[in-house]
């Protein structure tokens, strides 16, 4: 972690971080944050950069970027009821990372959240992810994903933005009981909505099939 941070500092990556919510989460005596439970964070993929002290899941992610990485990531795969065990495996054993859009969006949309993240956990805590670029954009629909790093930090000036927002329920809305679809387009509707994205119905095998012919499989 600490020699990430100096490669992010040297390429000039300025990081903008936004916790207030969570730490007014935390402060409330019936959070998650004091108990031996993890907490389930859900984030819009904008990169394959992350800088959390956490376990993430992932699917379809090149050898050379699960090596450098600064976090534990653990492979889907693509088995409902076995990637299910294995979020909540890891759930018990901290705080858990999942970016239920499956792959990477650049544009300023969100493709849909798949709801298997709110088949593991009764409780999640959403993250909105900005980048800005301005000149080299990564690209992940290619052979290479793990090119995706350098092509963000060969901007001038990249930046990179992190905002927590208020923990929700996957079990209930406004007092009622919803669905897991239903948990999952609300997620990405606050997201989206914190962002300014558009939102889709198209999923990570749509988006791979339009653009690179294949279903995303590194």
């Amino acid at each position: 972690m600490r020699i990430i941070i100096l490669v992010y500092i040297f390429f000039g990556m300025k990081t903008g971080v936004s916790i207030e919510a969570l730490v007014n989460q935390c402060n409330n005596a019936d959070s998650k944050c004091s108990d031996n439970s993890g907490r389930l964070f859900i984030c819009n993929h904008k990169t394959l950069l992350n800088k959390q002290r956490i376990s993430a899941v992932t699917y379809s992610v090149s050898r050379i970027t699960e090596k450098i990485s600064p976090i534990k990531r653990v492979r889907l795969t693509r088995n409902r009821e076995e990637d299910k065990r294995r979020m909540e495996t890891l759930l018990k054993q901290g705080d858990l990372v999942i970016c239920p859009e499956g792959t990477t969006c650049r544009e300023p949309y969100l493709l849909r959240f798949s709801l298997l993240f709110a088949e593991a956990a009764d409780e999640v805590y959403p993250v909105a992810l900005k980048t800005k670029a301005g000149m080299f954009y990564g690209t992940s629909t290619g052979l290479f994903k793990f090119f995706d790093h350098f092509y963000l930090l060969m901007n001038p000036w990249p930046e990179y933005e992190v905002k927590f927002l208020e923990k929700m329920s996957t079990r209930s809305m406004d007092g009622k009981s919803c669905t897991g679809f239903e948990a999952a387009n609300h997620v990405q509707s606050e997201i989206g909505r914190v962002l300014g994205f558009g939102l889709t119905k198209l999923t990570m095998k749509y988006k791979y099939l339009m653009l690179a012919g294949n279903e995303g499989l590194v």
